[in-house]
This record gives C-alpha cells, structure tokens and sequence, in this order.
C-alpha cells in the first residue's frame, strides 16, 4: 500500500511533467521537479528515467480519456460523444508527437502497446452504443476507426486546423444512412 504523501507527489510529479512537456519538449527532470516541489531523490524514486516519466505521462493520459467513455455516453448520443472523445484523442496524441524525439524507438514501441487495447476498448464501447441506437452502422469496426483517426493528429494544425472536417467526414462515414 503506497502512503498518501506519495501518491499525492506521484500525482503532482505527472502533473508537473505533463504541463512542462506541453510547453518543452525538452524540458529538463530537474526543471520537472521544480515545477512539481519535490526534490530531485523524489522524482527519480518514482522516475529512475525521463523515458520512463514520460511514459508515464502518456500512459496517465490514456487513461484519462478511455476513463471519460462512460460519461460521455450518459451525456451524449453516440456520435456526439464520439465526436468529442476522438477530438480530445487526437490532442492528446498531438503532444506524444511533439515529443517523439525524446524518446527511444523502444518507448515509442511501449506507448504504443500499452494504451492500444485501452483505446480499443474505448473506441468498441463508443461503437457499440451507436450500433445499439441505429446511429452507426453495423460493420463499424474499431480498429479501422483507430486507423482513420491516425490521420488526424498527423494533420498540421497551423495555420487551419484540418482536424475537424477530416473528423467529420468519418464520422459521416459511420453513420447509417436510411
């Protein structure tokens, strides 16, 4: 069982990282620390690495937006809260290549694997719904929904982001048409 004091340092480690990364991608562990006002022994008990830090950015990231599923579908209609899901999705995935040059081949390849089945999950739980409600068409698959969507945080964001309208068509792709 991890004490509370450490959890909460672990919490404001990833918090700090997330934000100085965003604004750096070179930012520093000690610049992290900092930001975070633990010390140094604090950050690389919890982080030996910056890969592993970092990593552990992207894999909190993940989480959060797989973990915001059930919500949206209470809130919205399927497409609706795909819609939003896979906009926040394309954020996030357009500050892991924003740092793509901090990290080994074999980081890339382990971000990769960890958060592909909770996307998947994600992405099957969204379609599903709008199949239930007639909304989306029976042979939507997830995994061609992740690969669409690969595009879109590939897609330049300056000086007009595309993102969206790409991001429609899809989804208009899914719809079931009457």
């Amino acid at each position: 069982m991890v004490r509370s004091d450490a959890r909460e340092n672990r919490a404001r480690i990833l918090a700090a990282a997330r934000e100085a990364l965003a604004a750096d991608g070179s930012a520093s562990m000690n610049q992290i620390s900092q930001r975070a006002g633990v010390g140094a022994g604090t950050l690389y008990r919890n982080f030996p690495t910056r890969e592993s830090l970092v990593l552990a950015v992207y894999q909190d990231e993940v989480e959060r937006i797989v973990g915001t599923v059930p919500g949206l579908l209470a809130r919205m209609l399927p497409l609706d809260a795909l819609r939003h899901w896979t906009t926040d999705l394309v954020e996030a995935m357009r500050r892991k290549h924003g740092l793509g040059d901090a990290l080994s081949p074999g980081a890339h390849h382990a971000i990769s694997e960890q958060s592909y089945g909770p996307v998947i999950a994600a992405i099957t739980e969204l379609l599903d719904a709008g199949k239930e409600d007639a909304s989306i068409r029976p042979d939507a698959d997830p995994g061609d929904f992740l690969q669409l969507t690969g595009a879109l945080w590939r897609a330049a964001s300056t000086p007009e982001d595309r993102a969206p309208h790409m991001l429609a068509l899809i989804l208009d792709g899914l719809r079931t048409h009457r």
